[in-house]
């Protein structure tokens, strides 16, 4: 079965109230379909930046978020490559330094060899500018990175 690594904003999403802007709502729509109608089909994993990152903020959507994370497995963000290669990320410019945690996820996803990132971070993470020149830094560090990709990427309403 195909692994994805959940990053903070796929339970954002699912659990944010509803905003009047169409981009946002048609994000929203898009992972709650996945989420209810995909998510089995695959194994999904998260690390400690995702619940760190989902326990912020609001308590009450804290716990909404942290409860739909509740007993995916956890992938080990201890893991020596992982701040090795989010430094390398930040470095090279690929992103921000303000934009660390971001960079974390990806080396987690990386550094575990999980088949897919899903989020919906397109400013930092799934950014296509950037995406390519991440993906072969990842290369030359002699790994194979994960396909960074959003829930509508998942739609089967085409």
């Amino acid at each position: 079965m195909a692994t994805i690594y959940i990053e903070t904003t796929i339970v954002g999403y699912l659990t944010a109230r509803s905003a009047s802007d169409i981009i946002f709502q048609a994000r929203q729509e898009l992972t709650r379909r996945w989420w209810d109608g995909r998510r089995t089909a695959y194994d999904l994993y998260v690390s400690q930046f995702v619940l760190d990152e989902a326990a912020a903020g609001d308590p009450t959507a804290a716990a909404e978020r942290l409860e739909l994370l509740d007993g995916l497995p956890l992938l080990d963000s201890r893991h020596p490559d992982i701040d090795r290669l989010a430094d390398l990320l930040i470095d090279q410019h690929l992103l921000p330094s303000k934009a660390r945690t971001d960079a974390q996820h990806v080396a987690v996803a990386t550094v575990f060899a999980v088949d897919y990132l899903m989020t919906w971070n397109c400013k930092h993470i799934a950014n296509a500018d950037r995406m390519p020149l991440v993906y072969s830094t990842l290369r030359r560090e002699g790994f194979d990175p994960p396909l960074i990709v959003t829930p509508e990427e998942f739609s089967n309403d085409a």
